[in-house]
Parts: C-alpha cells; sequence; structure tokens
C-alpha cells in the first residue's frame, strides 16, 4: 500500500517598505537609478559611521502587524547578525532577533476547500542587502549598493501551509493588506517583496520532516512551481529510503528545478548579538493607538461595503477591490457622477480589456476619475453614444485627454438632428431594398442591418435611439 505524505510550508517574506530613505541614513530608496548613486558612509558600511533609525519604518511595521492581528512588542530592540558576504558591507546586518516588533498574529486565507487561518510567528525590522551584480562577458562580480540599508520586514509565518494553493492564497492576501496600508508597492519583478519557502514532507500523521529552504523566488507562478518540484524531490528520497537533508537550495524557475547552495546554518553561526549602536525602541500607549486610528479600511470591509452601499454584486466588488488602484478609482469616480454599477461596468470591462492589450497592471492606471465620470455624464445625456463614448475612452486610457475638448474638436456630439436622420435614413432604405424586403417579411434582425448602415453614413455619431424609431417609422 503506498504512503500518504503531507507538504508542511512556512514563509519567510521579505518586503521592502515604502520610505522615502533608507532605514538607517538619508539616502533615497528610490528603484532603478545608476549604481551606487544613493550611497553614503552609513549603508556602504565605512568605519565610523553611527546608523539613526527612521521613524516611519517603525509606523509601518506597527501597521502591518495591526493589520495581520499581531501583539505589538511596546519594548523591542536590533540585533547584528554577522556573515561574511560581498554584498553586505558592514560583514553584518542589523536585524531583530531576540525581541521583535511585532508576534502571534495571524490572517484568514480563503481556498477551494474552504477558509483557514495562517499564523504568523513574528515581523521584525532589518536592513536590506546590496546586490550582486554578475558580467558573465567580462567574468567578474559587481557590488551595487543602492539597495544596502533600503528598509525591509521580515514576515516569519508558522509551518501552517499544506499546498501550493494555500501559499498563493496567504502571499495574496498578504500583499493585498500591505499594499492597501500604503507600507510597500510589493512589486515582485522589482524585488520589493520576496519570499524564502520552507518545505518538508512527512508521512500523514508522522512529526514534522526534515526541512529545506527556496530563497528569494520572485513571482507567484515561480513559487507554485518550485513547491511543486520540491515536493516531489523529498518525496523520491523518501521513498527509495534516503534522508533529505537540511540546507538552502536555489531556484531555477527556466530549468524547472533545483540546485542545493549551503547547508543550512543555525542561529549560533550568525553569533546575534544586542546592536550596540541603537538603543531599545519604546513604543508608548499613545503612538501605538495613533497607528490603529490611523489604519484604512482594508479589502474585506470594503468588499462588504460595495455591495451594502452601493449595491454592487459580489463578482464586481471582489474585481474592484482586487487592486488599490482600482477602488480608489471606482470610489473617486463614484463621488463625482453618483452611478457605481456604470462605473463598475466600465472599470471591468473596457479598463480591464485596455489592460490586457497594453500589458499592464491596474496598478500603472494613471487617467483621472473625473474623466471617467464626463464620459459617464455624456453617455447618460445622450450628447455622445455608446461607440463614441469607448472611443474617447481609449485616449482617456493612453494620455488622461481632456474628455471635453476631445469630444468638441473631434465633432463626436452625437447628431439629434431629426431632418438630417431622416434624410439619412431615407437614403439607407433606398439603397438596401433586399433588407426592406427581409424586415417587411417579419425578419426582425434585417433592422439591425439597416441602423448599422444609417449610423456608418453618420461616422457613428448618431443617436441609435432615434435611428431605430425612425427607420420603423419609415417602413
Amino acid at each position: 500500500m503506498s504512503k500518504e505524505y503531507e507538504t508542511v510550508i512556512g514563509l519567510e517574506v521579505h518586503v521592502e517598505l515604502a520610505t522615502k530613505t533608507k532605514i538607517f541614513c538619508s539616502c533615497s530608496t528610490a528603484f532603478g537609478s545608476a549604481p551606487n548613486t544613493h550611497t553614503c558612509p552609513v549603508c556602504t558600511g565605512m568605519p565610523g559611521s553611527l546608523p539613526v533609525l527612521n521613524k516611519k519604518v517603525v509606523e509601518y511595521a506597527m501597521a502591518v502587524g495591526v493589520a495581520t492581528n499581531c501583539q505589538i512588542n511596546q519594548y523591542s530592540k536590533f540585533d547584528r547578525k554577522n556573515y561574511f558576504y560581498p554584498d553586505n558591507p558592514q560583514n553584518y546586518q542589523i536585524s531583530q532577533l531576540y525581541l521583535p516588533i511585532c508576534h502571534d498574529g495571524g490572517i484568514e486565507i480563503e481556498t477551494e476547500r474552504g477558509s483557514k487561518t495562517i499564523g504568523i510567528h513574528e515581523i521584525h525590522m532589518e536592513e536590506d542587502a546590496g546586490k550582486l551584480v554578475h558580467d558573465d562577458w567580462e567574468e567578474v562580480s559587481l557590488v551595487d549598493y543602492n539597495r544596502s540599508g533600503v528598509p525591509l520586514i521580515e514576515i516569519v509565518s508558522e509551518p501552517d501551509m499544506r499546498s501550493a494553493e494555500e501559499v498563493i492564497a496567504y502571499l495574496d492576501k498578504l500583499r493585498m493588506i500591505i499594499q492597501y496600508l500604503g507600507a510597500s508597492d510589493c512589486k515582485m519583478q522589482e524585488g520589493s517583496m520576496r519570499a524564502d519557502v520552507n518545505l518538508s514532507v512527512r508521512e500523514k500523521g508522522a512529526a514534522l520532516g526534515t526541512r529545506t529552504e527556496m530563497k528569494n523566488i520572485g513571482s507567484f507562478k515561480a513559487i507554485a512551481r518550485a513547491i511543486e518540484a520540491e515536493t516531489a524531490r523529498q518525496i523520491d528520497l523518501l521513498e527509495s529510503g534516503e534522508k533529505v537533508v537540511q540546507e538552502t537550495r536555489r531556484w531555477n524557475d527556466e530549468e524547472g528545478y533545483s540546485y542545493a547552495m549551503r547547508s543550512k546554518e543555525d542561529a549560533q553561526d550568525y553569533r546575534y548579538f544586542p546592536e550596540p549602536d541603537l538603543v531599545p525602541i519604546v513604543i508608548s500607549d499613545e503612538w501605538l493607538q495613533e497607528i490603529r486610528d490611523r489604519q484604512p479600511e482594508l479589502r474585506d470591509e470594503k468588499m462588504k461595503r460595495y455591495m451594502e452601499e452601493f449595491g454592487l454584486p459580489e463578482y464586481d466588488a471582489k474585481i474592484l477591490t482586487s487592486v488599490k488602484k482600482l477602488a480608489d478609482l471606482f470610489e473617486q469616480t463614484t463621488a463625482l457622477c453618483q452611478k457605481p454599477k456604470k462605473v463598475s461596468n466600465w472599470l471591468m470591462g473596457e479598463t480591464m480589456r485596455l489592460l490586457k492589450e497594453h500589458e499592464m497592471d491596474a496598478e500603472e492606471l494613471s487617467f483621472s476619475p473625473s474623466n471617467l465620470a464626463r464620459i459617464i455624464a455624456f453617455t447618460e445625456d445622450g450628447t455622445i453614444n455608446g461607440t463614441v463614448a469607448k472611443e474617447v475612452f481609449e485616449q482617456v486610457f493612453v494620455g488622461d485627454i481632456d474628455v471635453e475638448k476631445y469630444v468638441e474638436e473631434h465633432g463626436l456630439k452625437t447628431v439629434n438632428d431629426e431632418g438630417a436622420l431622416r434624410e439619412t435614413v431615407a437614403r439607407v432604405i433606398a439603397d438596401n431594398p433586399k433588407s426592406v424586403e427581409d424586415y417587411r417579411n417579419g425578419k426582425e434582425k434585417a433592422i439591425g442591418f439597416l441602423v448599422g448602415q444609417t449610423m456608418k453614413a453618420m461616422k457613428g455619431k448618431a443617436n441609435p435611439g432615434m435611428v431605430n424609431q425612425i427607420l420603423k417609422e419609415m417602413l
């Protein structure tokens, strides 16, 4: 009888915080600048330089802790984690081991199998290391210290996940909470959210197996593939009577396999000790309350409100709240035009279509709510028809053009002039005797063709309702 195996997964998620400056100095955290241009003696580890803690980092860490139902340590400390690596300029990293800022929290996830709470062991603050850039042409590695000292929080889960599906649901929920808080943009492609996957396999009901850790996997799809592959690898080892070795592995997504990097270190390898250059962080009751009071409405509450306040179906509410940018656009446009369902339709229909066409993320949307509200108002009062509205919206989507000006300059206003319409309809009837005969013989669909021909003759600017009415009357 074949054995039944169970995968046990815990995650360490590193999130770069959205502060303007680094955690211990005033260098910029902007992404994508020329190498080594955002550096100073502190973040390049020069002897005699001293760190000064960025208050905003503590506030973001507290906000994420509150939103993930953690206990906040009102007395917390930094520790020094010692290791040598070329992109680590001080030969140590300032992190938190003994008294992290948040502990014992959890978030609820939804999967096919229902809802489940994933525990959060702790959240701690630390500085990021620099970045090694490998130049294959010259066969050298170069170090860019721009990222060195960028503030991170590390969110350490309990080993509560049992499948790739649960892991992705957890990461998705976490990303959404952090984006709603404005604590990070969580762009995996830019490295501002990275996940280390700790995974072990055991026979159902047995004690925990030996775990491996896969570092810094850069996308949800790659994480799911890495989990499937590592689970299969460990089961194969156990089935053939071999042991799983505790080690750090690197996942190669192109090749679809992982390889060993180094055997797993224990905490004592890092010779942790309290960071001597920084005082402990003391969080007053007032400061903590201030952070609690500032918490924004998160996705779950927003979804519920959209259904109750705006009468939106659950499907709409789910999609509109899936990205904070969409939710903001929806609320701001609705406030201007008071037509929630119409706004929802534009965002879920044309906006989604154009995002796909332009291969963009919803976070990159840059058109103003007032322009979308104006298009909706113009369509509602008959200034422009549906076809023209879509054409104008494409221009708004790309360049956020002035709707009124564009409609005026391009002569796109709907023609409601009955005389002009009757003239065109008469011409269309005369030019299409076959369709006229079909309609008179009871083929209702034939009128659709005649409406289309009239709209074409009017360059799409006629009022379709009037065209329909006049056609029926004249036929």
